[in-house]
């Protein structure tokens, strides 16, 4: 199986994207070639050839994004990326339109993507707690990540004809970040690879 990942995690601010960086080192020690994967990886603080990664979306089993939320949004070097790459992608390979034929253009928008039979997950890494999407009366209305902010992405993903594998979200880890947190997530982690991936092989963490 032949896997893409993308860490979006960003140094802006008072961001480092640290965890980001961490997850993706999961990512490495588990897509082996021993455990049966070929792997590549795009870390977007470093130059790339739109061209190229549009190659590696059509080389690729699946896409696996990694991206901390700024602003109930991506980083903007990853919405660059994207934006790059996926207009790149037009006719490309990634989409050829968006799906839609000039004598019954009320239906079908969203329909023109090229990558069906491939697969995506998305992790993302939050300030907010959890409690924040869960209780009443809080930030989120009881609106979960992928239902509320990451809609949209979700919906991108599906334009290119991508079909979702479930991912994992990783709460307050900037105002309330422990080790012992950030242990638990790593371990959450690796064990999700393996549900996800169906794989046996552990990953010492």
């Amino acid at each position: 199986m032949k896997i893409f990942i993308i860490n979006g995690g960003q140094n802006f601010g008072h961001s480092g994207g640290k965890f980001n960086k961490t997850l993706t080192d999961l990512d490495e020690a588990f897509f082996t070639q021993k455990n049966g994967f070929e792997l590549k990886v795009t870390d977007i603080n470093e130059a790339y050839n739109p061209l190229e990664e549009v190659e590696k979306y059509l080389w690729a089993d699946v896409v696996i994004y990694h991206f901390p939320v700024w602003w109930f949004s991506m980083p903007y070097k990853l919405k660059e990326y994207i934006d790059l790459v996926f207009s790149e992608g037009h006719k490309s390979g990634m989409y050829y339109s968006d799906g839609r034929k000039e004598y019954n253009p009320d239906i079908n928008y969203g329909t023109g993507g090229g990558l069906q039979g491939k697969k995506y997950m998305v992790t993302t890494t939050w300030n907010a707690p959890e409690t924040a999407f869960t209780l009443p009366n809080e930030f989120f209305d009881e609106t979960n990540v992928d239902d509320g902010v990451l809609f949209g992405f979700h919906k991108m993903n599906a334009f290119l004809s991508l079909e979702r594998i479930n991912g994992m979200h990783f709460h307050d880890l900037e105002k309330n970040v422990t080790q012992e947190r950030i242990d638990r997530y790593k371990k959450m982690y690796a064990e999700h690879l393996q549900h996800a991936f169906e794989q046996k092989t552990a990953i010492n963490v």
